[in-house]
């Protein structure tokens, strides 16, 4: 390392850059009044000189330069003399084995050698290195001499140093740094320098100042890093002045080499023990203590130097000439004054350091200038942090630099500093780097991805975490969607408030216009049209941004007289919604613009809004969406209603990530309480332990506390040391709750009484509420309104929402907190009161608005009422409030309101408020039923139906009774309700169908019919008694039951739901009537397809004329898959399956909306022969839809047609697996055997023989033909794979009957018997089944030989197909004639025809077919003639 001259670079005129050579700036300069030593030569000294050149002499040292080489000369009275003096031989040797124990630990002078030189007996020769002395470069800057701010990084030469901008430095005694073009200097603020009282705010530094800074923090840093390691290899350096500190820049940084090491002394343990310097272990660690204080008190004297831009030579030479623990008391005579004067003394240190500097910085600085100080006065408060390893310092320093937004504030004072309270803008989401980089994960997959949505939950201790989600999805054009559950407030309302607050910011704020707004418009156009009045009322901003008018429409349901009928209304209300939430949430979501959804406190969640939320992640149509749910852990159990849905949903095959976030570690702590109060992490630690030991880590807690400290005067700004200072004793001293309401509650009890009583009529009132509601609440002499909402807000206790009126709680705990004032016996009277203000001072126009919150908060006092008239009064509000709940499909608080007013009935009162009685029963069973608390509806049911006056008044109940039954699988008991009900209805329905009956029924209904057009039973009249429409809607219930378990019954209950239409005139539900009338027809032994037609028909345009549109998905159930394929194109159908469906899924009839997409697929692979690549992604979605919907009897149906999808592309996948993981077909057929499932088993057994027939493994084909004999239709309607599925089973007849293996005869007959059905249903529809017979009589004919007429019938099948667009049908034709042509030996012929049935095979998309013609085809070509 080299030595470099002390002397001021001022005299070096014409000095280019601060890396020339200079000679040694040690401190051997004893007798030198300045120390700088006398220059010997203005020249440059030249490394590339051939004899060594004096660059530095001293009354006591000489320094040469000789190439890369110093030499150090002490000078004595021995020159000539060649024996030294004992002391320059201690005091060289000293400093060489300095060297030697630092070479490989330490930036230091490296000592080559002690030699002769020149005369003296001893000279220390040393390696010469480059850079500058910490006081040349000082100078330099000071003097704004060229090339000083940044340092550029292209060389590191001997003769290079890095090169700083120019930046200009003045002093001044005042505070403030101030920006002046390229400068940075020290303006006088117009205080004192003593006065603390400047109220300028806290400023930044400008982007020219915080590049100067971050140039003087690197050369900090350096200084620090050379000292600690120094300190670690057992040294202290005792002499670190900047004249002993030379600079240099190495791979990027500064680099700092200390020189001189003459003063240098070991202290580390094994050294000092082995030389037997000390005795003991506990003095060699008090000797290292107080040898590391010295370096460090030096160290703080330096970085003042450096920061502050000028030299303080005496105040380093003080420190380094004494003991670092020495104070000299000037004039001091008694301990007090002494105490007095040492206070003073450390003040003023204090202020010195920290003007114009940094809080963060002027801290550091000061705490180093006090190292090894005492408690600053006897009476201090004050617990004296040190540093006690440079270390630490170090990491100070780094730790400034990489954080500029806080360490890099001023020390201006503002309000808060000046009055001495703490100011914390810490987020609770404060040192969650891992969790917010799953967080950032997940946002990347939606924004790139989006091909699935997402799901992350988040328990534990939940935080702002919206705050730090916004932005990122914001940036990209994306939506923001959020919302929190309430434990006592309505949660099936949460969403719908949510989308109305995010379409309501659209409106108001415009922060989507122009293109944006209009492309979102048009999406939701598109997925859910017009005129939705269920989704405009839920969320009324959505009417207002698709500037729709208010609906008046009501179907006919809606309308009805019957009030049985309501039900319905509201369960199809209730399965909408949840599908029109999915369309809405799909159509907001898009690549240009993903969406998050975030909903806070999920443990509250209702079982609707969960249900929405796994039909919305499991919706094939949402791409580019996450859901990110926050709850508490604690409140969350293995059978929470939340775990269970997202159990489901990761078997499902969503993904699901599942972030825990637990308490922030200690030193997560510590960097937190560095931030907030802006000090070195190494003076917070004391501190930031004590609070990590008293709050546990629990980020709302420690903020909290970290206030309450404040507070209570143990955290203190201190405006003398313009730091913020605390009392570690007392704070580890004080007693605090384990449990942070309970704290945050006790500090609240030290507010002032208005302040109290506000917190606790806003906690009754919600996590949010607006003021105007506030206002109401409170007495009219309990709390200034304004001034209370002010206080809350510069607390932290309240926030605003969007600067409106509107006020949230800044946390679910400190809402709990400020609840938690109340006393818990005072509570429920604390809760009438405030429900009876609100009550008595609402208008009769505002009393909506008011309504739940006046129930809620009288509920809570209920116990408290006394008299009859009070009770009633509250019951009849609680039935307003649950009739409210109900129309906005909040059914689960509705439910409460409604059995809260029932427990608030006297014993008498079906004898003294009947009306309000019954009125309440009827209101709770309709919430019940839709909630699907049935076992709870079952015992509620009980009383109005013994003690009613009047059967009508029973009717809505039996009706809410007997869809709990049916919907829990109690079909007997469901039956059984329904014969009784019918019978006081005066319809008397056989409970046992006898043959005679069942044939007597026919008669009577056929005869009832007879005679009468279509004209005629269009003609009808409505029905009008009240009786009669209940009746239609319990035979209904009725139909339904019995096509379940009692099969027989049901086609006597669609001839007496006909019969009841004729007699007593049309309703809503009398299409459905006639369209099961048709389809028993058509099903029936003698199956009558034309008047089947006929009822069917007739269906449709009673269904046109009533406007009964919600039946429109079960009626073409029956229609279009089950009545019409016997008179019109399969083709035909397909569009009408998708309508039911989409208007099914918009009105809430999910099970019918269902039945139509199967229907669909079923109809296109078995009937259309639609093309499989278009097919298998609709067969995919919707199987998805079916699960979503809880569909699962469709779903599994639709598994079915996605393998054999994939059985026919040649796709070697498990379609199953894909829902299900582990499952089968065969594994899924053995289940549905064993639950009795025969329509599953039948569909399977359907599909296996497709596929096996088409691929050639006729084998096989006959066994599926005889295992689904097991599975009978009996009365039930054929479907179209029924339909084919007779087709078929006479081409597979006719294979084995020309086989001529012993079982021709049966064989044959099957044929025949399939022709022969084929032949009467081609009457019908010559359109669906005349390929298919003709392609059976030409099988027939060549079984029998009769070649000519095998031909011809091939032939017509072919052209057939073709004409009817059955290309699946033509190819199979093509291949029949193929294989009839290889029998007679005509291989072109056979080979023209395997190609045609080729090309139809790939227009079918079914490549394992086109496979399988492949192979024949290949076998064929040798043996053709030449083509």
């Amino acid at each position: 390392m080299m030595d470099q001259l002390s002397f001021g670079l001022s005299r070096l005129e014409g000095l280019s850059s601060l890396g020339q050579d200079r000679g040694d700036g040690d401190g051997d300069n004893e007798g030198d009044d300045d120390g700088d030593g006398i220059p010997v030569t203005d020249k440059i000294i030249s490394p590339q000189s051939t004899a060594p050149r004096l660059v530095h002499q001293s009354s006591r040292t000489s320094i040469y330069r000789f190439q890369d080489k110093g030499i150090k000369i002490l000078l004595g009275d021995n020159l000539g003399d060649p024996q030294p003096h004992q002391w320059q031989v201690k005091r060289l040797s000293h400093e060489q084995s300095i060297s030697r124990h630092l070479l490989l630990s330490c930036k230091s002078r490296e000592v080559l050698s002690i030699q002769p030189f020149n005369g003296h007996p001893l000279a220390l020769y040393f390696r010469w290195a480059n850079g500058s002395t910490l006081k040349e470069w000082m100078r330099k800057v000071q003097r704004g001499a060229p090339g000083v701010t940044s340092f550029t990084l292209t060389h590191r030469s001997d003769n290079e140093f890095s090169h700083i901008q120019q930046n200009h430095i003045r002093r001044s005694s005042a505070y403030e740094s101030v920006i002046d073009g390229n400068s940075l200097y020290f303006e006088n603020s117009g205080c004192a320098a003593n006065s603390p009282f400047s109220t300028s705010k806290i400023s930044h530094p400008a982007p020219r100042a915080t590049e100067d800074l971050n140039v003087r923090l690197r050369a900090a840093m350096a200084i620090a890093k050379t000292l600690a390691d120094c300190h670690a290899a057992g040294v202290a350096y005792n002499n670190l002045t900047p004249d002993n500190v030379v600079l240099d820049t190495f791979e990027g940084d500064y680099v700092a080499t200390l020189i001189d090491l003459s003063e240098a002394a070991i202290f580390s343990s094994g050294t000092l023990l082995n030389q037997g310097s000390l005795v003991s272990i506990e003095d060699v660690a008090a000797f290292e203590k107080q040898m590391k204080q010295g370096d460090l008190k030096s160290l703080g004297v330096v970085l003042n130097q450096l920061f502050r831009g000028f030299e303080d030579d005496s105040t380093s030479s003080s420190i380094t000439r004494h003991n670092a623990n020495t104070v000299a008391f000037s004039g001091a005579d008694t301990p007090s004054e002494m105490w007095a004067e040492d206070a003073r003394r450390k003040r003023n240190k204090q202020m010195e350091a920290s003007e114009g500097l940094p809080i963060y910085l002027a801290s550091l600085i000061s705490t180093l200038l006090l190292t090894g100080s005492k408690t600053n006065s006897l009476n201090s408060p004050v617990s004296t942090v040190n540093y006690e390893s440079a270390k630490d310092v170090y990491f100070d320093l780094k730790t400034m630099l990489e954080n500029k937004n806080y360490c890099y504030r001023k020390t201006d004072l503002d309000e808060w500093m000046l009055e001495s309270r703490l100011k914390l803008n810490i987020d609770l989401f404060y040192g969650r780097q891992v969790e917010m980089s799953m967080l950032m994960h997940l946002l990347h997959s939606v924004f790139m991805l989006g091909n699935q949505p997402s799901i992350a939950t988040i328990s534990g201790m939940k935080s702002t975490l919206a705050n730090h989600i916004k932005k990122p999805i914001q940036n990209r054009d994306g939506f923001f969607i959020e919302g929190k559950f309430l434990k006592s407030s309505c949660q099936e309302t949460v969403l719908s408030h949510a989308l109305n607050n995010f379409f309501g910011s659209i409106i108001e704020e415009g922060i989507y216009s122009g293109n944006m707004q209009m492309s979102l418009r048009w999406r939701i156009h598109d997925a859910i049209g017009s005129g939705n009045s269920l989704l405009m009322d839920a969320i009324p901003n959505l009417r207002k941004l698709m500037a729709e008018e208010p609906s008046a429409i009501h179907t006919s349901s809606e309308t009805s007289s019957s009030k049985s009928g309501r039900t319905n209304a509201i369960l199809g209300s209730s399965h909408r919604l949840k599908f029109v939430f999915c369309k809405l949430i799909g159509a907001i979501a898009c690549k240009a613009h993903p969406l998050i959804l975030f909903l806070d406190d999920l443990q509250w969640a209702d079982e609707i809004t969960l249900d929405v939320m796994r039909m919305i992640v499991t919706d094939p149509d949402v791409n580019h969406f996450l859901f990110i749910g926050t709850y508490r852990d604690n409140e969350v159990s293995l059978s929470h209603p939340l775990t269970e849905k997202l159990n489901d949903l990761k078997q499902n095959g969503i993904n699901v990530v599942s972030i825990k976030i637990g308490p922030i570690e200690k030193e997560c702590v510590n960097a937190l309480v560095s931030e907030a109060l802006c000090l070195p992490p190494s003076l917070c630690r004391p501190l930031s332990t004590a609070v990590h030991t008293k709050t546990g880590g629990i980020i709302m807690f420690i903020l909290r506390f970290l206030k309450s400290l404040n507070d209570e005067g143990l955290l203190w700004f201190s405006l003398s040391s313009r730091r913020w200072e605390f009392d570690l004793q007392k704070i580890r001293d004080k007693e605090i709750s384990a449990d942070v309401v309970q704290h945050m509650t006790l500090n609240m009890t030290y507010l002032d009484k208005n302040m109290q009583r506000g917190l606790k009529t806003a906690a009754c009132l919600g996590s949010n509420f607006d003021a105007e509601i506030l206002q109401k609440a409170k007495k009219d002499d309990d709390f200034d309104m304004d001034m209370f909402l002010v206080k809350c807000l510069e607390d932290g206790y309240l926030v605003s929402c969007d600067g409106s009126k509107q006020f949230a709680w800044a946390h679910d705990q400190v809402h709990q907190a400020a609840y938690e004032l109340i006393p818990i016996e005072k509570r429920e009277l604390f809760h009438l009161l405030l429900g009876s203000r609100l009550l008595m001072k609402s208008s009769s126009s505002e009393s909506s608005k008011m309504l739940f919150f006046v129930v809620d908060n009288m509920n809570r006092g209920v116990k408290l009422l006394e008299n009859s008239a009070q009770k009633n009064e509250l019951a009849f509000l609680n039935l307003r409030a649950g009739e409210k709940a109900i129309s906005s499909s909040a059914f689960h608080s509705a439910s409460r309101y409604l059995i809260t007013g029932l427990s608030l009935l006297e014993h008498d009162s079906w004898e003294t408020n009947y009306n309000l009685t019954i009125s309440l029963y009827d209101a709770a069973s309709e919430a019940l039923y839709v909630t699907g608390d049935f076992s709870r509806l079952s015992s509620l049911v009980e009383k109005p139906l013994k003690l009613a006056r009047c059967f009508d008044d029973k009717l809505n109940i039996y009706n809410n009774l007997v869809r709990s039954l049916a919907a829990s699988g109690q079909t007997e008991q469901g039956i059984d309700t329904c014969f009784r009900v019918l019978g006081q209805l005066g319809e008397a329905i056989p409970s046992t169908i006898t043959p005679e009956i069942f044939h007597a029924e026919i008669v009577h209904i056929k005869t009832l019919l007879q005679g009468m057009s279509n004209d005629q039973l269009l003609s009808l009249s409505v029905m009008t008694d009240t009786h009669k429409l209940a009746a239609m809607q319990f035979l209904n219930h009725l139909l339904y039951l019995a096509y379940v378990a009692k099969p027989a019954l049901a086609p006597i209950i669609s001839f007496r739901m006909v019969e009841n239409s004729i007699k007593y005139g049309i309703c809503n539900i009398t299409p459905f009537a006639f369209g099961v009338y048709g389809a028993f027809l058509v099903s029936a032994i003698n199956a009558d397809n034309e008047g089947g037609y006929r009822m069917g028909r007739v269906a449709m345009e009673l269904m046109q004329r009533m406007n009964a549109i919600e039946i429109i998905p079960r009626l073409y159930t029956t229609i279009y898959s089950m009545i019409n394929i016997w008179k019109e194109p399969f083709q035909a159908s397909l569009s009408k399956h998708l309508e039911a469906y989409d208007i099914g899924a918009h009105r809430g009839d999910m099970e019918f909306a269902i039945s139509n997409l199967f229907q669909y697929v079923n109809m296109s692979i078995y009937g259309c022969g639609e093309n499989f690549g278009g097919l298998i992604k609709n067969i995919h979605a919707y199987s998805k839809r079916a699960f979503q919907c809880q569909q699962h009897m469709a779903g599994k149906c639709l598994i079915v047609a996605h393998q054999l999808a994939f059985d026919f592309m040649g796709v070697e996948e498990n379609a199953y697996s894909l829902y299900f993981a582990g499952m089968t077909e065969e594994s899924c057929f053995d289940s549905s055997c064993q639950n009795n499932q025969s329509a599953i088993c039948r569909y399977i057994c359907q599909k296996r023989k497709h596929v096996t027939f088409w691929t050639g493994d006729m084998d096989v084909a006959a066994e599926m033909y005889e295992l689904s004999k097991r599975f009978p239709l009996g009365s039930n309607a054929r479907q179209v794979h029924v339909v084919v599925g007779t087709f078929v089973d006479g081409l597979i007849a006719f294979y084995f009957a020309r086989k001529h293996r012993g079982d021709e005869a049966k064989w044959t007959a099957i044929g025949e018997d399939a022709m022969g059905t084929l032949q009467k249903w081609e009457e019908g529809s010559t359109w669906n089944f005349r390929n298919k017979r003709l392609l059976l009589e030409a099988e027939f004919n060549f079984l029998r030989g009769n070649h000519e007429m095998t031909m011809r019938c091939y032939t017509a099948s072919i052209n057939a197909a073709r004409a009817h667009r059955f290309y699946h049908e033509e190819g199979l034709a093509y291949e029949k004639a193929a294989t009839f042509l290889l029998h007679k030996h005509n291989h072109n012929g056979a080979l023209d025809c395997f190609i045609n049935a080729k090309k139809c095979y790939e227009t079918w998309g079914a490549h394992a077919i086109v496979a399988r013609v492949d192979r024949a085809i290949a076998v064929l070509l040798p043996l053709c003639a030449e083509r």
